[in-house]
């Protein structure tokens, strides 16, 4: 009879079907003399060897979580970040970072309900994937436009309680929001396990493509103000309707090829003008998912308060900076973050006063003085306001009166000879008076007569010679130069750091202050580092936040470092953060305390381009776990700008041994491995693989497209 193994590497050969195979597995299964976690260390190692498709590597976990189990404490309390029984998986909050359900994905080629062809992925979303899709019976009643757009729910979405009811109430809200700036849902479904939501299909792309954009450093003000009015319409109908979006930004509005703006996916819109009759306003708060992009969210969004009008227009005006400046105006922070840093947005090079104002306004922290409208906003975005204009021609009209009366005047008294005088001594403080008769000519020294008397006077009287001038009253010697301070300059700075052995070190220079972040070796020291700081050319103060890093992890560091440096460099597009960590924790990058049985959840960004993310774990052991990608978090493709979750679903749990650990993001261009690794593997090999492969990628796509992020946790048993 064929064991697991065998089984699986019987179907890689095609020697079975897919029920043929499934039927051994299960006759595998019951004759088995292992635990399930052996059987899923089986699975996964054929896996790596191998990769499975994955509705049927799905379908494998569960059944291996349903074997008999002969041996159950085998093996318990080994791995240091234990990992949760998947028989019912709960749902992630990431996006598509954790698959775990056992039911068949949907793909292109697929095929929904019988009459939904899934032909081509349109983008991702949190809550679900959108497809263009050939609706076949529109095909069969010779309709022209037989295409339509299909928001699939993520399959970790699926299992969240409220999924159906989510979608039911986008579908609702949105059939209540026609208008020409919003995108029309014709209704909502399910072919078994599968949610769907159906809508018209736009032929065109997001406005996040064009933002994310290789070289992208803003666009004409017009274009920025023909989509920012669309935008701003579509907003505004929903506002009247009793709507807010909460998750406005720029993968959220479509640019069609027709010209057109629209704003789609208000999946987690909540109702603020609440109608007493409408008895499910109550039951359900999409907003509960937590699904928002904090990048656009508002301070009063982040703190989970009542959903505001406001919200959306912070979110409007940040995209609005994006799109004339090229860049976001908080550097990606949550307006929370934002403002907790003091942050200040610069002022675009292209936008006069009255549309920077206006830009301001919207873009205020706190939500009582925000602009109170998407209209008022509109109105002052655009200059529309002929008050302002009138007001400014009058200014102008007065500023020419006065230049003319001043020319004038400074005519006038050229005539009369004595500003010729004066004028001189301006232009030529200290040049000698040429040779000429008359009056003696003013030096530099000597004080000028009041303009009056130069002016007015006829040919003054004869007067006594003034006595002769001293060379130091003529013209003073030259002072000898202080000694100029050396201005501090990143150069200066950088090779101080590079020297410090197992660091992770990134410098930041504002006029004479240094800034530097990061993690330094224990054998060095703060104290010792600020020293040799402060003694840089150049440094007026220094504000030196460090963690320390133990010596097991300089092997990771050594091969992290440069990507870690540049990501830091490029404003760090690619973050990774433990939920809960306060902001100030993570600004000082001191370890994250945690507690045994306290489940690890990290949230992540990624950079503005299509990206593969990895999530390892070292230990303290000398492993490394790989949580993303793994057995339970297969897929790791994210598109640009991406937020998410991994580890909601309760997967990584805090366990023994106890003590200070890192966890590294790593983020590339192109898949890290060809296949999927071993969910846990000895670190050195690991890192000498991962040396080599980071090395090729960024020949391959450039050094700059890789980024890193790391934290460090530090973890103790629970008191009792």
């Amino acid at each position: 009879m064929a064991s697991l193994a065998q089984a699986i590497q019987t179907f890689h050969k095609g020697d079975l079907s897919r029920n043929e195979f499934l039927a051994q597995i299960d006759r595998a299964l019951a004759l088995e003399r292992s635990n399930w976690q052996r059987l899923r260390e089986i699975l996964s190692e054929e896996n790596t060897r191998g990769m499975l498709p994955p509705d049927i590597y799905a379908e494998l976990q569960r059944r291996v979580e349903h074997a008999p189990d002969t041996d159950a404490d085998a093996g318990a309390g080994e791995t240091r970040l234990r990992t949760e029984s998947m028989a019912a998986p709960p749902a992630g909050a990431g996006g598509y970072m954790e698959v775990a359900d056992p039911d068949r994905m949907k793909g292109i080629g697929d095929t929904i309900n019988g009459r939904f062809v899934l032909e081509e992925c349109l983008g991702f979303g949190g809550m679900g994937t959108v497809y263009k899709a050939l609706d076949l019976r529109k095909l069969e009643a010779s309709d022209r436009k037989p295409y339509i757009a299909i928001k699939v729910l993520n399959v970790q979405f699926r299992g969240h309680p409220k999924s159906l009811i989510t979608l039911q109430r986008e579908a609702k809200k949105a059939q209540a929001l026609a208008h020409p700036n919003i995108v029309r849902v014709y209704d909502f479904d399910r072919e078994g396990p599968v949610v769907y939501l159906t809508m018209e299909y736009l032929a065109g792309k997001p406005l996040s493509q064009v933002l994310r954009a290789p070289g992208f450093s803003g666009m004409p003000y017009p274009e920025a103000l023909r989509i920012v009015t669309g935008i701003g319409r579509g907003l505004a109908y929903a506002h009247q309707q009793g709507f807010v979006h909460c998750d406005l930004k720029p993968a959220n509005v479509f640019l069609t090829d027709k010209s057109e703006v629209k704003v789609i996916d208000f999946g987690i819109a909540r109702a603020f003008h609440k109608p007493e009759d409408d008895a499910e306003a109550t039951v359900f708060d999409p907003g509960s998912l937590g699904g928002l992009t904090p990048a656009y969210a508002s301070p009063e969004m982040v703190e989970h308060r009542e959903p505001d009008p406001r919200d959306d227009i912070y979110g409007l005006a940040c995209i609005t900076y994006e799109m004339v400046s090229g860049h976001h105006p908080f550097n990606r922070l949550s307006g929370a973050e934002a403002r907790n840093a003091g942050m200040k947005p610069e002022r675009p090079r292209q936008l006069g006063y009255r549309q920077w104002q206006a830009l301001r306004n919207a873009l205020c922290f706190e939500r009582a003085r925000r602009t109170p409208s998407v209209e008022a906003f509109l109105q002052g975005f655009a200059g529309d306001n002929h008050a302002a204009r009138n007001a400014a021609v009058i200014a102008g009209v007065v500023t020419l009166a006065l230049l003319v009366g001043a020319g004038i005047g400074y005519y006038l008294e050229f005539r009369d000879g004595g500003a010729g005088e004066q004028a001189a001594a301006v232009t030529a403080p200290a040049a000698p008076a040429p040779a000429a008769t008359g009056p003696p000519a003013r030096t530099a020294a000597a004080p000028a007569a009041p303009a009056a008397s130069a002016s007015t006077a006829a040919p003054a009287e004869p007067r006594p010679a003034a006595p002769a001038a001293s060379p130091a009253t003529a013209k003073a010697p030259p002072q000898p130069a202080a000694p100029a301070t050396p201005a501090l300059t990143l150069s200066a700075v950088e090779p101080v750091l590079a020297a410090q052995p197992c660091a992770l070190l990134a410098p930041a220079v504002r006029g004479d202050t240094l800034q530097v972040r990061g993690l330094l070796s224990d054998a060095v020291g703060a104290a010792r580092l600020r020293e040799l700081l402060a003694a840089v050319p150049g440094v007026g103060s220094l504000d030196l936040q460090v963690g320390p890093l133990a010596q097991d992890k300089c092997g990771v560091v050594s091969v992290l470092a440069p990507y870690w440096l540049a990501n830091r460099k490029a404003g760090t597009p690619a973050t990774l953060r433990p939920r809960g960590a306060s902001a100030a924790s993570m600004q000082a990058m001191q370890p994250v305390p945690l507690a045994e049985g306290d489940t690890l959840v990290l949230d992540l960004t990624t950079p503005p381009y299509d990206a593969y993310v990895t999530v390892d774990y070292f230990a303290l052991d000398g492993s490394v776990l790989h949580m993303v990608p793994s057995p339970r978090a297969r897929e790791n493709r994210t598109p640009p700008s991406y937020a998410a979750t991994i580890g909601g679903n309760g997967s990584w749990v805090i366990a023994k041994p106890f003590g200070t650990e890192l966890i590294a993001l790593i983020v590339t261009p192109a898949p890290l491995f060809d296949a999927m690794r071993p969910e846990s593997e000895p670190k050195a090999a690991y890192l000498k693989a991962l040396e080599q492969r980071l090395a090729r990628i960024g020949a391959d796509h450039g050094r700059q497209r890789i980024a890193v992020d790391v934290l460090q946790v530090t973890t103790r048993p629970r008191r009792p």
